[in-house]
């Protein structure tokens, strides 16, 4: 949506859970030699201010990234994630938070490639701004992420992983990520599609899960964390989660055992629960 700066939200619990699932995702398609391709549909600016404009609104980061900024007792998946948000802020100050793309090219090595969808004019020249001494390693392209998708593929490595992350903003985004998913399963042969979606108290948010599952015939691993109880007026975020396909070996096992420890220190209230499920042959 044209409107939508995802500033406003950098840092917070769902950027947690789907950037610590990123890196553990990553660090694992990695280890083989060939190289691999991520394409982020929704891109966003890449890299965010938590000390001025958007962030500081509602200051979501506060009970997102700052709730384990001070913590010492971090899994190893968190420890990793931390690691690469640490980076950017060399002075040990939490001041800058990176979105999808900063931290997916913390992971990824010099064959490897990433290509950014953005369609908010503004946040899509930040972006491109932000990576434009990466020269052929990063695309930038100003455009809708899920049009931009299809357009693509398949890319030119047939490894890859793609991320799937609109703001749900618009109704019609719910049918978009579904579509995208099968698109992403036809065309890449060594794939791993990787959808985000919101806790929300609407209709399409509540059969989003169910209806990814039915879209793909393979191996896939849900994973979903709750931090707070639904609002009465059935507004708002009370989680997230993350639905990959063909997970890599590991994947499920290395969230299975972080989750808890997840859980405990995003909580905000004592409803706060996660959800694994998955189906691996």
């Amino acid at each position: 949506m044209l409107s939508y700066r995802h500033g406003f939200h950098a840092g917070n619990h769902a950027d947690v859970l789907k950037h610590v699932a990123l890196v553990a995702l990553l660090r694992i398609l990695t280890r083989k030699d060939k190289p691999l391709v991520v394409l982020d549909t929704h891109a966003g600016a890449g890299l965010y201010s938590l000390e001025e404009g958007f962030a500081v609104r509602n200051a979501e980061f506060r009970d997102g990234i700052a709730a384990l900024w001070e913590r010492s007792d971090l899994p190893a998946p968190v420890a990793d994630y931390l690691g690469l948000v640490r980076a950017l802020n060399p002075d040990g100050v939490l001041r800058r938070y990176p979105g999808s793309p900063r931290i997916a090219l913390g992971v990824l090595r010099p064959q490897d490639r990433l290509r950014l969808f953005e369609l908010h004019s503004t946040e899509g020249k930040v972006l491109a701004q932000e990576f434009a001494q990466e020269g052929r390693r990063v695309t930038v392209t100003a455009g809708d992420g899920f049009a931009g998708l299809k357009a693509v593929l398949p890319p030119p490595s047939r490894r890859g992983l793609v991320l799937i992350d609109p703001s749900y903003e618009l109704v019609s985004d719910y049918r978009a990520v579904v579509a995208a998913l099968r698109d992403a399963m036809a065309a890449i042969r060594d794939r791993h599609p990787a959808v985000w979606y919101p806790l929300l108290q609407r209709r399409e948010a509540v059969q989003l899960p169910d209806n990814l599952r039915q879209a793909v015939g393979v191996d896939w691993v849900d994973v979903a964390l709750q931090v707070k109880a639904p609002s009465p007026e059935g507004l708002g975020l009370h989680g997230s989660g993350l639905f990959v396909v063909n997970p890599p070996w590991k994947f499920s096992e290395q969230m299975r055992a972080v989750m808890p420890w997840l859980t405990q220190a995003l909580a905000q209230d004592s409803t706060a629960g996660f959800r694994l499920e998955a189906r691996e042959t």
